[in-house]
Protein backbone atom coordinates (compact mmCIF):
# COMPACT_ATOMS: atom_id res chain seq x y z
CA UNK A 1 0.00 0.00 0.00
CA UNK A 2 1.18 3.20 -0.98
CA UNK A 3 1.77 5.61 2.10
CA UNK A 4 -0.28 8.40 0.05
CA UNK A 5 -3.51 6.25 1.30
CA UNK A 6 -2.76 6.22 5.44
CA UNK A 7 -3.86 8.88 7.06
CA UNK A 8 -1.41 9.53 9.72
CA UNK A 9 2.24 9.67 9.14
CA UNK A 10 4.51 6.61 9.28
CA UNK A 11 7.21 8.12 10.11
CA UNK A 12 8.58 10.21 12.19
CA UNK A 13 11.65 12.07 10.44
CA UNK A 14 14.88 13.90 12.09
CA UNK A 15 17.76 16.21 11.23
CA UNK A 16 20.74 17.27 13.10
CA UNK A 17 21.79 20.86 13.00
CA UNK A 18 23.61 20.81 9.56
CA UNK A 19 21.55 18.26 7.48
CA UNK A 20 18.49 19.91 8.97
CA UNK A 21 19.85 23.43 7.12
CA UNK A 22 20.85 21.15 4.19
CA UNK A 23 17.82 19.62 3.56
CA UNK A 24 16.03 22.75 3.70
CA UNK A 25 18.53 23.98 1.18
CA UNK A 26 18.00 21.44 -1.62
CA UNK A 27 16.25 17.91 -2.00
CA UNK A 28 17.57 14.60 -0.60
CA UNK A 29 19.52 13.15 -3.19
CA UNK A 30 20.97 8.83 -2.73
CA UNK A 31 24.25 10.42 -3.57
CA UNK A 32 24.40 12.53 -0.36
CA UNK A 33 24.71 9.66 1.65
CA UNK A 34 27.81 8.16 2.90
CA UNK A 35 27.53 6.40 6.38
CA UNK A 36 24.51 4.55 7.24
CA UNK A 37 24.19 3.54 11.04
CA UNK A 38 22.59 0.57 12.67
CA UNK A 39 21.86 0.07 16.39
CA UNK A 40 21.63 -2.29 18.96
CA UNK A 41 17.69 -3.43 19.55
CA UNK A 42 17.21 -7.24 18.69
CA UNK A 43 14.00 -7.98 17.14
CA UNK A 44 13.17 -4.11 16.80
CA UNK A 45 15.00 -4.88 13.85
CA UNK A 46 12.15 -6.89 12.06
CA UNK A 47 9.66 -3.58 13.00
CA UNK A 48 11.69 -1.21 10.56
CA UNK A 49 12.58 -3.87 7.66
CA UNK A 50 10.54 -1.87 4.89
CA UNK A 51 13.14 0.41 5.94
CA UNK A 52 15.84 -1.24 5.34
CA UNK A 53 14.42 -3.21 2.06
CA UNK A 54 13.44 0.23 0.29
CA UNK A 55 17.19 1.64 1.31
CA UNK A 56 18.88 -1.06 0.46
CA UNK A 57 16.94 -2.56 -1.85
CA UNK A 58 16.11 0.13 -4.61
CA UNK A 59 16.87 4.04 -2.79
CA UNK A 60 20.98 3.75 -2.22
CA UNK A 61 21.22 1.38 -5.40
CA UNK A 62 20.10 4.16 -7.76
CA UNK A 63 23.15 6.29 -6.81
CA UNK A 64 26.64 3.82 -6.21
CA UNK A 65 28.72 5.08 -4.37
CA UNK A 66 31.27 3.71 -1.73
CA UNK A 67 29.18 3.97 1.76
CA UNK A 68 30.30 3.09 4.98
CA UNK A 69 27.51 0.65 7.12
CA UNK A 70 28.51 0.91 11.17
CA UNK A 71 26.61 -1.48 13.32
CA UNK A 72 26.30 -2.77 16.76
CA UNK A 73 24.68 -6.07 17.40
CA UNK A 74 21.28 -6.36 15.29
CA UNK A 75 22.47 -3.51 13.49
CA UNK A 76 25.50 -4.92 12.31
CA UNK A 77 23.50 -8.42 11.40
CA UNK A 78 21.26 -6.19 9.16
CA UNK A 79 24.37 -4.89 7.64
CA UNK A 80 25.66 -7.70 6.77
CA UNK A 81 22.53 -9.10 5.17
CA UNK A 82 22.96 -5.80 3.07
CA UNK A 83 26.67 -6.42 2.00
CA UNK A 84 25.26 -10.01 0.47
CA UNK A 85 25.00 -9.96 -3.48
CA UNK A 86 21.35 -9.52 -3.13
CA UNK A 87 20.49 -7.67 0.03
CA UNK A 88 16.64 -6.97 -0.03
CA UNK A 89 16.39 -11.09 -0.15
CA UNK A 90 18.77 -11.58 2.14
CA UNK A 91 17.36 -8.76 4.61
CA UNK A 92 13.97 -10.75 3.93
CA UNK A 93 15.94 -14.05 5.02
CA UNK A 94 17.31 -12.39 8.48
CA UNK A 95 13.87 -11.42 9.25
CA UNK A 96 12.44 -15.12 8.71
CA UNK A 97 14.94 -16.78 10.60
CA UNK A 98 15.09 -14.55 13.38
CA UNK A 99 11.13 -14.93 13.95
CA UNK A 100 11.90 -18.00 13.52
CA UNK A 101 13.88 -18.91 16.65
CA UNK A 102 12.18 -20.28 19.75
CA UNK A 103 13.61 -21.22 23.26
CA UNK A 104 12.26 -23.46 25.97
CA UNK A 105 11.88 -21.94 29.53
CA UNK A 106 14.85 -21.74 31.31
CA UNK A 107 17.51 -21.71 27.91
CA UNK A 108 20.96 -21.27 28.94
CA UNK A 109 23.15 -18.99 27.44
CA UNK A 110 24.87 -21.72 25.47
CA UNK A 111 21.83 -22.50 23.76
CA UNK A 112 21.20 -19.59 23.18
CA UNK A 113 24.45 -18.73 21.67
CA UNK A 114 24.28 -22.08 19.69
CA UNK A 115 20.73 -20.90 18.38
CA UNK A 116 21.97 -17.67 17.00
CA UNK A 117 25.26 -19.71 15.74
CA UNK A 118 22.78 -21.84 13.43
CA UNK A 119 20.85 -18.81 12.36
CA UNK A 120 23.95 -17.16 11.30
CA UNK A 121 25.19 -19.84 9.46
CA UNK A 122 21.54 -20.11 7.35
CA UNK A 123 21.87 -16.49 6.90
CA UNK A 124 25.21 -16.26 5.28
CA UNK A 125 25.11 -19.81 3.58
CA UNK A 126 29.35 -19.24 3.52
CA UNK A 127 29.34 -16.53 1.17
CA UNK A 128 31.26 -14.45 4.18
CA UNK A 129 34.03 -13.42 1.45
CA UNK A 130 31.30 -11.71 -0.58
CA UNK A 131 30.45 -9.56 2.05
CA UNK A 132 33.82 -8.30 2.56
CA UNK A 133 33.84 -8.11 -1.42
CA UNK A 134 30.83 -6.10 -1.84
CA UNK A 135 31.96 -3.16 -4.30
CA UNK A 136 30.13 -0.47 -2.98
CA UNK A 137 29.28 -1.20 1.41
CA UNK A 138 31.96 -1.35 3.86
CA UNK A 139 30.74 -2.83 6.79
CA UNK A 140 32.24 -1.84 10.38
CA UNK A 141 30.76 -4.14 13.15
CA UNK A 142 31.10 -3.26 17.00
CA UNK A 143 31.85 -5.25 19.48
CA UNK A 144 33.36 -4.72 23.23
CA UNK A 145 35.69 -5.79 25.41
CA UNK A 146 34.78 -6.95 28.74
CA UNK A 147 36.88 -6.78 31.97
CA UNK A 148 36.93 -8.58 35.68
CA UNK A 149 33.88 -9.88 36.19
CA UNK A 150 32.13 -9.23 33.04
CA UNK A 151 34.33 -11.74 31.49
CA UNK A 152 33.14 -14.35 32.81
CA UNK A 153 29.79 -16.00 31.69
CA UNK A 154 29.04 -17.41 35.65
CA UNK A 155 26.37 -15.57 36.24
CA UNK A 156 26.80 -14.64 40.03
CA UNK A 157 30.23 -13.68 38.53
CA UNK A 158 28.88 -11.75 35.61
CA UNK A 159 26.01 -10.41 37.65
CA UNK A 160 28.24 -9.26 40.40
CA UNK A 161 30.17 -7.29 37.33
CA UNK A 162 26.80 -5.58 35.67
CA UNK A 163 26.21 -4.77 39.32
CA UNK A 164 29.29 -2.65 38.93
CA UNK A 165 28.99 -1.13 35.60
CA UNK A 166 25.34 0.03 36.90
CA UNK A 167 26.28 1.82 39.48
CA UNK A 168 29.44 3.33 37.45
CA UNK A 169 27.32 4.15 34.80
CA UNK A 170 24.92 6.12 37.24
CA UNK A 171 28.10 8.35 38.69
CA UNK A 172 29.28 9.46 34.97
CA UNK A 173 29.39 7.94 31.64
CA UNK A 174 33.15 7.94 31.26
CA UNK A 175 33.70 5.37 34.05
CA UNK A 176 32.44 2.86 31.43
CA UNK A 177 35.99 2.55 30.39
CA UNK A 178 37.16 0.63 33.45
CA UNK A 179 34.97 -2.39 32.59
CA UNK A 180 34.79 -2.05 28.71
CA UNK A 181 37.17 -1.41 25.43
CA UNK A 182 35.62 -0.63 22.14
CA UNK A 183 36.17 -2.62 19.03
CA UNK A 184 35.36 -2.14 15.75
CA UNK A 185 36.42 -4.41 12.99
CA UNK A 186 36.08 -2.81 9.65
CA UNK A 187 36.52 -3.39 6.02
CA UNK A 188 40.03 -3.18 5.43
CA UNK A 189 39.56 -0.93 2.03
CA UNK A 190 37.99 2.06 4.30
CA UNK A 191 38.68 3.08 7.86
CA UNK A 192 35.17 4.02 10.00
CA UNK A 193 33.86 6.95 9.14
CA UNK A 194 34.62 8.40 12.25
CA UNK A 195 36.58 11.34 13.70
CA UNK A 196 39.60 10.01 16.57
CA UNK A 197 37.76 8.71 19.16
CA UNK A 198 38.48 9.99 22.66
CA UNK A 199 36.13 8.73 24.82
CA UNK A 200 36.95 5.60 25.91
CA UNK A 201 39.90 2.65 25.00
CA UNK A 202 39.25 1.97 21.22
CA UNK A 203 40.97 -0.02 19.06
CA UNK A 204 40.10 -0.14 14.86
CA UNK A 205 41.49 -3.28 13.18
CA UNK A 206 40.55 -5.07 9.86
CA UNK A 207 37.17 -7.58 9.61
CA UNK A 208 38.64 -10.89 8.00
CA UNK A 209 36.68 -13.81 6.26
CA UNK A 210 38.60 -15.09 9.25
CA UNK A 211 36.92 -13.33 11.63
CA UNK A 212 34.03 -12.23 10.39
CA UNK A 213 31.57 -14.86 12.10
CA UNK A 214 33.28 -14.06 15.37
CA UNK A 215 32.62 -10.48 15.20
CA UNK A 216 29.13 -10.85 14.07
CA UNK A 217 28.36 -12.91 16.86
CA UNK A 218 30.25 -11.23 19.80
CA UNK A 219 28.45 -7.89 18.93
CA UNK A 220 25.34 -9.56 19.20
CA UNK A 221 25.96 -11.29 22.20
CA UNK A 222 23.97 -9.94 25.29
CA UNK A 223 25.54 -10.28 28.49
CA UNK A 224 23.30 -13.10 30.74
CA UNK A 225 21.68 -14.14 27.69
CA UNK A 226 24.34 -15.58 25.54
CA UNK A 227 27.93 -16.19 25.94
CA UNK A 228 31.05 -13.67 25.26
CA UNK A 229 33.02 -14.90 22.46
CA UNK A 230 36.42 -15.79 23.53
CA UNK A 231 39.65 -14.81 21.36
CA UNK A 232 38.72 -13.27 18.16
CA UNK A 233 41.55 -13.80 15.40
CA UNK A 234 43.14 -10.35 14.84
CA UNK A 235 42.14 -9.44 17.80
CA UNK A 236 43.40 -11.13 20.20
CA UNK A 237 42.47 -13.28 23.70
CA UNK A 238 39.93 -12.08 25.98
CA UNK A 239 35.89 -12.24 26.24
CA UNK A 240 34.18 -9.69 23.38
CA UNK A 241 30.00 -8.74 23.82
CA UNK A 242 27.57 -6.86 22.54
CA UNK A 243 28.36 -3.50 20.96
CA UNK A 244 25.65 -1.46 22.42
CA UNK A 245 26.72 -1.98 25.78
CA UNK A 246 28.61 0.98 24.74
CA UNK A 247 27.84 2.25 22.22
CA UNK A 248 23.75 1.49 22.12
CA UNK A 249 22.70 3.81 19.24
CA UNK A 250 25.77 4.76 17.82
CA UNK A 251 26.38 8.27 19.65
CA UNK A 252 29.22 8.57 17.39
CA UNK A 253 31.82 11.59 15.91
CA UNK A 254 30.78 11.06 12.33
CA UNK A 255 33.54 12.41 9.66
CA UNK A 256 33.14 14.22 6.49
CA UNK A 257 30.11 16.02 4.96
CA UNK A 258 28.20 14.09 3.72
CA UNK A 259 24.12 13.16 5.22
CA UNK A 260 24.43 10.09 7.75
CA UNK A 261 21.00 8.23 6.97
CA UNK A 262 19.66 6.64 10.14
CA UNK A 263 16.67 3.78 10.04
CA UNK A 264 16.11 3.71 13.37
CA UNK A 265 14.12 2.08 15.76
CA UNK A 266 13.26 5.14 18.28
CA UNK A 267 13.39 8.83 17.73
CA UNK A 268 15.60 9.39 19.49
CA UNK A 269 19.61 8.73 20.22
CA UNK A 270 20.42 6.52 23.62
CA UNK A 271 24.47 6.95 24.01
CA UNK A 272 24.92 3.58 26.14
CA UNK A 273 22.57 0.13 26.80
CA UNK A 274 22.97 1.42 30.02
CA UNK A 275 21.62 4.97 29.56
CA UNK A 276 17.88 3.74 28.84
CA UNK A 277 16.11 4.45 32.24
CA UNK A 278 18.29 7.58 32.51
CA UNK A 279 16.47 10.12 30.33
CA UNK A 280 19.20 12.87 30.72
CA UNK A 281 21.87 10.77 29.18
CA UNK A 282 20.96 11.95 25.31
CA UNK A 283 23.06 12.35 22.06
CA UNK A 284 25.74 14.43 21.52
CA UNK A 285 24.59 17.28 19.17
CA UNK A 286 27.94 17.81 17.45
CA UNK A 287 27.75 14.26 16.96
CA UNK A 288 24.66 14.25 15.10
CA UNK A 289 24.94 17.25 13.10
CA UNK A 290 25.03 15.63 9.44
CA UNK A 291 22.18 13.21 10.67
CA UNK A 292 18.92 12.26 8.80
CA UNK A 293 16.92 9.85 11.25
CA UNK A 294 14.32 8.12 10.35
CA UNK A 295 11.72 6.42 13.01
CA UNK A 296 8.48 4.99 12.88
CA UNK A 297 5.91 7.73 14.46
CA UNK A 298 3.90 7.61 16.98
CA UNK A 299 0.51 6.94 15.63
CA UNK A 300 2.28 4.09 13.43
CA UNK A 301 3.50 2.41 16.79
CA UNK A 302 -0.05 2.34 17.91
CA UNK A 303 -1.71 0.78 15.04
CA UNK A 304 0.60 -2.11 15.68
CA UNK A 305 -0.35 -5.11 17.60
CA UNK A 306 0.46 -4.36 21.25
CA UNK A 307 1.06 -1.12 20.53
CA UNK A 308 4.68 -1.80 19.44
CA UNK A 309 7.86 -3.17 17.92
CA UNK A 310 8.71 -6.86 17.92
CA UNK A 311 11.53 -6.54 21.11
CA UNK A 312 12.91 -9.40 23.41
CA UNK A 313 10.39 -9.76 25.45
CA UNK A 314 8.42 -10.93 23.38
CA UNK A 315 10.37 -14.45 23.85
CA UNK A 316 8.54 -14.70 27.29
CA UNK A 317 5.41 -12.43 26.48
CA UNK A 318 4.97 -15.35 24.15
CA UNK A 319 6.53 -18.45 25.83
CA UNK A 320 5.15 -22.10 24.82
CA UNK A 321 2.90 -20.25 22.21
CA UNK A 322 5.84 -19.54 19.40
CA UNK A 323 3.45 -19.78 16.73
CA UNK A 324 1.50 -16.48 18.57
CA UNK A 325 4.39 -14.60 18.35
CA UNK A 326 5.72 -15.50 15.36
CA UNK A 327 2.19 -14.14 13.53
CA UNK A 328 2.95 -10.98 15.83
CA UNK A 329 6.25 -10.43 14.02
CA UNK A 330 5.44 -11.47 10.81
CA UNK A 331 2.84 -8.98 11.13
CA UNK A 332 4.95 -6.04 12.19
CA UNK A 333 7.56 -6.71 9.33
CA UNK A 334 4.93 -6.66 6.58
CA UNK A 335 2.85 -3.52 8.46
CA UNK A 336 6.54 -1.98 7.73
CA UNK A 337 6.69 -1.78 4.27
CA UNK A 338 4.35 1.43 5.14
CA UNK A 339 7.35 2.86 6.50
CA UNK A 340 9.43 2.50 3.39
CA UNK A 341 6.92 3.37 0.99
CA UNK A 342 6.50 6.60 2.95
CA UNK A 343 10.28 7.28 2.97
CA UNK A 344 10.36 7.04 -1.11
CA UNK A 345 7.53 9.09 -1.34
CA UNK A 346 8.31 11.70 0.62
CA UNK A 347 12.28 11.76 -1.53
CA UNK A 348 10.50 11.26 -5.03
CA UNK A 349 7.99 14.06 -3.87
CA UNK A 350 10.85 16.81 -2.92
CA UNK A 351 8.53 16.98 0.76
CA UNK A 352 10.96 15.52 2.71
CA UNK A 353 11.88 18.68 3.94
CA UNK A 354 8.49 19.53 5.58
CA UNK A 355 8.29 16.83 7.66
CA UNK A 356 11.72 17.64 9.17
CA UNK A 357 12.16 18.01 12.90
CA UNK A 358 15.31 19.21 14.95
CA UNK A 359 17.28 16.18 16.44
CA UNK A 360 18.15 17.03 19.96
Amino acid sequence: MSAIHIKYPALTLKAGTRAFHRLHQRTLQAMDVGTVPGAAGGPKALGIQGLDLALFGQWLPSAPRERSLIGASIGSWRFASACLPQPAQALRRLGALYTALDFAKGATQAEVSLSCHQMLDALLEGRDAQILDNPLYRLNIMLVKSHGLLAHDQRARLGAGLSAVIADNLLGRSRLARHFERIILHDARLPPPLQPLNDFPSRLLPLKVTNLRQALLASGSIPMVMEGVRDIQGVGSGTFRDGGLLDYHLDLPYNGDDIVLYPHFTDKVVPGWFDKALPWRRGNTEHLKNVLLLAPSAQYLASLPYGKLPDRSDFKRFMGDAAARQRYWHKAMAESQRLGDEFLELVETGKLHERLQPLH
